[in-house]
């Protein structure tokens, strides 16, 4: 049957506009398949972006003992506010939360949703996080659409629409190889119907529709192919054309219509036949179709549309999608070349000048076949003009229109190729001509912008690059100066021991000295070898304090190569702020079209600020480390000089016994004051210790001021990478080179 499904009545009108408008079937092709690439490609970037504002979250997590932060309120203060950063730069998430190995809320930026426990697996979440877990390490899951009715109670954040139909990206948080726990992002379902419908860039306002809908489910079987996961743009009265789905849309076969949302409530069925509509049974059979002739198939209201599906896996969802991006196929072929218009009004004045023409001839001469004659002369002569009117200027006009159409077509949905310009000396120097040369101008402008900004984004990857690698280089000598600090209290460690014996000696010794009254003999060669004794402990304890001062010598020389480091990140802090700034400018310069590189120029100087201030916060450790080490280096110089006298006053004691004849109160005398040396030596050496420990805190400090930096780093190569993805999705050359088509 020539109409097929539609029949007569409906569908000899569509027959004629498709004949009429066959000659634009292949650019009615390309347009379909380049919104349903452009809008896939949208959704995948989009969902990369979601799993690195997660990724980035979980560095700084996992950069920490779970359990520490989670007891101590100085730790989960700043959990919150890595949370609360994180969330800031997620705008379209809603929620981000924690769970735990028993799978509780231990932690949310919504604060009533800590404490809920997710014991059944097949409940709400379960799925997802069975599948992420499934795995001894875990993997990352992109979860849903599901109903939570908690995604309603916290509201939207970015989306024009807001119901209960949520995403969850889940990330399982492990620490030493071992998983302790995930982490979620709660994204409304709404922002997928936003991403993809894009309201104000419809080709076809009146009928375009672009929805998602399931083609196999793997974590929810029960899923059947062909449910809906997004919003329906015929859900909503605004951007209807007559009847829509909250109201109920009439067919022959009854009324399809929504209680609540489009998402998981409607399937996309024939009404006339209760089956998937061609559009999605074939997609879903065939991974893609693409239909755009007479007479279309039905959908989902019975009504004949063309267009193009696909199915998709986002990363890290392990169900496969499919997507529709439709249109009536009344609205698309509506349209009426200017050649055809400017004919049909041609050939009505060639008809009126036909009768015209006989009327007049037979009111001068009365004769019927005269007037006839003239009448036919004139309608033939007149449809001879417009042919070769239509074929000499109409035509001519329609095809210049044609190929700028076509050109611009390749550069609307956003990755362009901008080497391309309009041949313009392939147009007549009229209107069109004029506007072929302001669309090659424009393309020349958008093309160097495009140029500067990609030039800009080399030059920020390079510094950063530079200011990576002077991180890394601070952060290993910092390393370095740590390991010496734990030598050294080491060396102090081992110097208390020693004094310890020196004092256990000292007073064996006293007691010694008692016993000489009745043995002196004896106990002067005992005493004697105990002094030797004393004396070899104060040689060691005289070489561990030289080393010492050594280490912390070292240390100071040290310090003085991170502030070298450190200046070097000051260089690079700036250079990065200036070209911020210089991308500022550049963008301001574009206006509308340099809006979103205006945002990421300002990240890039927030972060430059923030690279700024924390090395401000090492300078200022540094100088209290010095200003420990030098303290630190003075006791040692005291405690140095202190055991000189030890050891003269030892070489005395060892004079005074083999005389052997100084008086016993002489003696004890001498031992004592070795004694108060020993005990001196040790208040001095208990000292270094604690100052040492206190530099030894002020490294540990510096080493997370530094993976704080490190982070930041991070920040400004991952916004860098994106601005280079954005540039990357046009073609450029240097403007000597462009192609003319």
């Amino acid at each position: 049957m020539m109409f097929d499904w539609l029949g007569w009545r409906k569908g000899l009108p569509l027959w004629r506009s498709y004949r009429l408008n066959a000659h634009i079937k292949e650019d009615v092709e390309q347009i379909f398949e380049g919104i349903a690439e452009t809008r896939r490609q949208l959704m995948m970037d989009w969902a990369d972006e979601q799993w690195n504002h997660l990724d980035r979250l979980l560095q700084q997590i996992q950069s920490v003992q779970l359990q520490d932060v989670l007891q101590g309120s100085e730790q989960r203060s700043k959990l919150d506010a890595w949370f609360q950063s994180s969330y800031i730069r997620a705008v379209d998430s809603t929620e981000l939360f924690m769970l735990n190995e028993q799978n509780q809320v231990v932690f949310s930026t919504y604060k009533k949703h800590i404490g809920q426990i997710y014991e059944d697996y097949e409940a709400l979440i379960g799925p997802g996080l069975k599948y992420s877990r499934a795995d001894r390490h875990g993997k990352k899951c992109l979860y849903g659409p599901y109903s939570d009715p908690l995604t309603l109670d916290i509201g939207p954040r970015s989306s024009a629409f807001h119901d209960d139909v949520t995403l969850l990206f889940i990330s399982p948080i492990l620490q030493e190889g071992r998983y302790v726990g995930s982490l979620c992002s709660r994204v409304p379902g709404d922002v997928l119907g936003d991403l993809i419908q894009r309201e104000s860039g419809h080709i076809y306002p009146d009928s375009g529709d672009n929805y998602l809908f399931m083609a196999e489910s793997i974590l929810r079987p029960h899923l059947q192919p062909g449910t809906a996961l997004s919003r329906s743009r015929f859900e909503d009265r605004t951007f209807t054309h007559g009847e829509n789905l909250k109201d109920g849309v009439t067919t022959e076969w009854g009324i399809v219509s929504v209680k609540e949302h489009t998402e998981l409530e409607l399937m996309f069925t024939d009404p006339s036949t209760g089956e998937l509509h061609p559009g999605v049974a074939n997609t879903i059979q065939n991974g893609s179709n693409l239909f755009v002739a007479f007479p279309g198939y039905s959908d989902y209201r019975h009504i004949s549309v063309i267009g193009k599906g696909i199915t998709f896996q986002l990363p890290h969802c392990p169900d496969r999608w499919g997507m529709m991006c439709e249109g009536d196929l009344e609205e698309v072929y509506r349209i009426r070349s200017i050649g055809w218009r400017q004919f049909k009004q041609h050939s009505l004045f060639t008809l009126l000048s036909g009768a015209a023409g006989a009327a007049l001839v037979y009111a001068f001469t009365g004769s019927g076949w005269s007037a006839a004659a003239m009448g036919a002369f004139n309608v033939l002569f007149g449809f001879f003009t417009a042919l070769q009117l239509h074929r000499s200027q109409y035509q001519r006009v329609h095809e210049d229109l044609r190929r700028i159409s076509r050109f611009i077509r390749i550069n609307a949905e956003g990755r362009g190729d901008l080497t391309q310009r309009l041949d313009t000396s392939a147009f007549a120097q009229d209107e069109s001509g004029e506007l072929a040369k302001w669309i090659n101008n424009m393309i020349d402008s958008l093309e160097g912008i495009m140029l500067k900004v990609q030039l800009a984004t080399v030059d920020v990857m390079d510094n950063q690059y530079q200011m990576r690698t002077s991180t890394e280089t601070t952060q290993g000598t910092t390393e370095r100066v740590n390991y010496k600090l734990g030598s050294m209290i080491q060396a102090i460690r081992t110097q208390l021991e020693d004094l310890d014996q020196a004092k256990v000696a000292a007073d064996h010794m006293r007691i010694t000295l008692q016993q000489l009254e009745t043995s002196a003999s004896e106990q002067i060669g005992v005493a004697q070898q105990e002094v030797e004794r004393i004396g070899d402990k104060m040689t060691q304890i005289s070489g561990a304090v030289s080393d010492t001062n050594r280490t912390i010598l070292s240390f100071m020389d040290t310090m003085k190569e991170i502030y070298r480091a450190l200046a070097v990140i000051d260089e690079i802090s700036a250079q990065t702020n200036l070209l911020a700034l210089n991308a500022t400018i550049e963008a301001a310069r574009v206006g509308e079209h340099g809006q979103g590189f205006s945002v990421v120029a300002g990240e890039i100087r927030k972060l430059a600020e923030l690279s700024r201030s924390s090395t401000e916060n090492i300078h200022q450790i540094l100088d209290r480390i010095s200003t420990a080490a030098g303290a630190a280096s003075q006791l040692i110089t005291e405690g140095d000089q202190v055991l000189a006298e030890g050891t003269t006053l030892v070489q005395a004691a060892s004079q005074l016994l083999q005389n052997a004849t100084a008086e016993e109160p002489e003696r004890t005398q001498v031992v004592d004051q070795v004694v108060m040396l020993m005990e001196n030596i040790a208040a001095i050496s208990h000292q270094n210790r604690a100052t040492s420990a206190e530099v030894e805190a002020e490294m540990i400090e510096l080493i997370r001021d530094m993976l704080q930096v490190q982070h930041s780093s991070h920040n400004v190569e991952a916004i860098t990478v994106f601005l280079q993805q954005l540039v990357g999705q046009f073609h450029l050359n240097h403007p000597a080179k462009n192609a003319v088509i």
